[in-house]
Parts: C-alpha cells; structure tokens; sequence
C-alpha cells in the first residue's frame, strides 16, 4: 500500500513555538493581518523542524489549532461554547476541559477549517515530503458536547457530527490533499467497555465517500492532554473488530507502554500499514538512534519492512520542544541505520 517501507511520519501536533503560546493569550493586542502573519510563522517552525528530522511525511503541527480538536468547537453552530474550565487548580486532568452546551442543531456551514490550514502547508511546505492533514473523527468530536432534549446522548451527537466531518474530508481531497488522518482516540481509549464493531461502523460511514481517493489514517491512542492517559492501556480490546477499519494505516500507540502487545501489528499488516509509536511523547528520556533502531527490528519481527511506518506514539504538541527536535532527529536517524542494514 506504499512505496516507502519504513516510512517516517507524525501524528499531527507539534509544540507551540513561546512567542505563539504567548500571543495566543493576548490575541486582542493584533490585527487581523498580524495574526495571519503569526499563524504563517508558526507554520514555518514547525514545518523547518520537521524537515530538519528528514521525515517522509509532515503536517503544519496544527499550529493554528488550540488543541487537536477543542479549536473544531468554534466552527460549529448550535452549540454554547463553556466561557471558562470547570477546574483550573490542581493536578492536571481531563475534567480541566469542560463541555459545551448543545442549544440546536448542529452544523457547520464554513466547514471545520482543515482545508484553509492543508492550503497553508501546501503554500508554506518545501517540496519532497508528502503531506498529510489531520481531522478529529466525530466520536471523538462528540466528547466535549453535553447532550439534550434533541440529542439524548453521545451516540446521537456523534450521528450529528458525522455528515460534518464527511464533508471536510470531502472538501480536502478536492482541495489536493493526498494524506489524511482521521484521529479517533476516543474509540481506543473506551473499546474496552463500548461495541467495537459499533466504532468500526462509525468509522467507516465517516470515511466511505473519500476511500480510495486519499491515503486514509487513523491514530489509536489512549489519551494525552498534559502528558496523561485517560483509558484503560490496553490494545486487546480494539482487535479483531478494528481490523474493519477501511483505513490505509492504522497508527498504535507502543513505546510509552513498553512495546506490550506489539504482537497486534501482524494482524493490522494482513489488512493495511502498520504504523507504530516508537517515540514516547510522555517521557522526556531522548531516544538514541540506537534505541529506535533496536525498535525497529523488533516490528519487523511482527510485519514485513513494506508494512511498517513508524511515528511518535501521539502528537508532539503536549512536549516541549527542545526535546521533541532531537526526538524526531534521532527517530529518523534510527529508522535509517535499519534501512541500510536491509539495503533499501
């Protein structure tokens, strides 16, 4: 299914550069012009630090997003978006981000704006790495939306946000986009106590007008707002059912969890890529080259060098940057000592 064994890619996210985290917080002091600019250079850093790893596939580090997929909630109509976190002290955890109150039905008539950032990174990116937009799915886009009288539950809000996010992924093969993510954490993190097959069919209805058009990705994952997980670490739950994904490349989250269960990737290579984490994004230990090749050989254990594309286990954006350049650097540097010892 692709001509780079061994790939190099990334999830999405990227660290804020200092200056954007601080203009962010102080959007009122800049023009409209002035942000563009911002948003232009942030962009640009992130697109030079990738580049500098020499990975094969890049993203814009959704510098211009708040979060992966909090920023989504402004592009929609019928919802109350929460003015303030519930809690603001204390340990960081997932109730620090509240939820938003459903008023009516749920649209979003200027899409989600994944395409203005995918036409950015085209506008912005050098040529060679192939690049790759990310967009949440609508389970887990249904997460923060609090239901009500019209929609009773999380089913019924994400039943709302599928045609939704169907039509960005439309919108973005139109626009020349070639790689897509459809990040579903929120499937992972609670396979263990929903219908799985009920995910696969989510999944799948999202997807079905753009399969076969665009490279398709998911990222499985367990959480990491701050660093920490949400769901319970374990990959069994998911398979054999996320094996129906109509996905290309189904990404794993391994090397915070020690490579347990790396076993699955052989079962995720008889239906499509294989790509697994082999950065931890939660620890700020530097990997070697020599740590990432050791783990490099260890998937090619389970899955032929063809199958096999290798990335952080999430997005980079809750690690601080000074240690997620030499992570991606030396990640690349890794995975390209195995590549000569295999001669391709």
């Amino acid at each position: 299914m692709q001509s780079c064994p061994l790939r190099s890619s990334v999830i999405g996210s990227y660290p804020f550069p200092s200056w954007l985290e601080f203009a962010s917080q102080h959007l009122e002091a800049f023009g409209r012009a002035d942000i563009g600019e911002i948003q232009d250079d942030a962009v640009i850093a992130a697109v030079h630090d990738q580049v500098d790893a020499g990975l094969d596939v890049i993203t814009d580090g959704e510098q211009t997003r708040l979060d992966f997929n909090l920023s989504f909630y402004g592009y929609l109509e019928g919802i109350e978006l929460e003015a303030a976190s519930p809690r603001r002290f204390g340990p960081p955890a997932h109730d620090q981000r509240g939820k938003h109150a459903v008023t009516g039905e749920l649209r979003a008539p200027r899409g989600l704006g994944v395409v203005d950032e995918f036409k950015r990174l085209q506008r912005l990116a050098p040529a060679g790495p192939t690049l790759k937009a990310s967009v949440p799915g609508p389970y887990t886009l249904s997460g923060r939306l609090g239901p009500n009288a019209q929609y009773l539950d999380r089913w019924a809000i994400t039943e709302a946000l599928l045609p939704i996010v169907r039509g960005e992924l439309e919108a973005l093969v139109a626009a020349g986009c070639r790689e897509i993510s459809v990040d579903e954490p929120s499937m992972s993190c609670y396979a263990y106590k929903e219908d799985p097959r009920r995910f696969v069919d989510i999944f799948n209805r999202t997807v079905e007008s753009v399969t076969g058009r665009t490279r398709l990705c998911t990222h499985l994952c367990f959480g990491n707002y701050k660093g920490r997980a949400v769901g319970l670490r374990r990959v069994a739950p998911m398979f054999p059912a996320f094996l129906d994904f109509k996905a290309d490349e189904m990404h794993v989250e391994m090397a915070s969890r020690e490579f347990a269960e790396i076993e699955v990737i052989a079962q995720i290579a008889t239906r499509m890529d294989a790509a697994v984490g082999i950065v931890d994004v939660k620890s700020y230990y530097i990997e070697t080259p020599e740590n990432i090749a050791d783990r490099v050989r260890l998937c090619l254990k389970h899955a032929p060098a063809g199958r096999l594309v290798f990335a952080p286990d999430c997005g980079l954006s809750q690690t601080a940057r000074w240690a997620a350049q030499p992570k991606l650097k030396n990640m690349v540097a890794g995975i390209r000592m195995v590549k000569k010892e295999l001669g391709l």
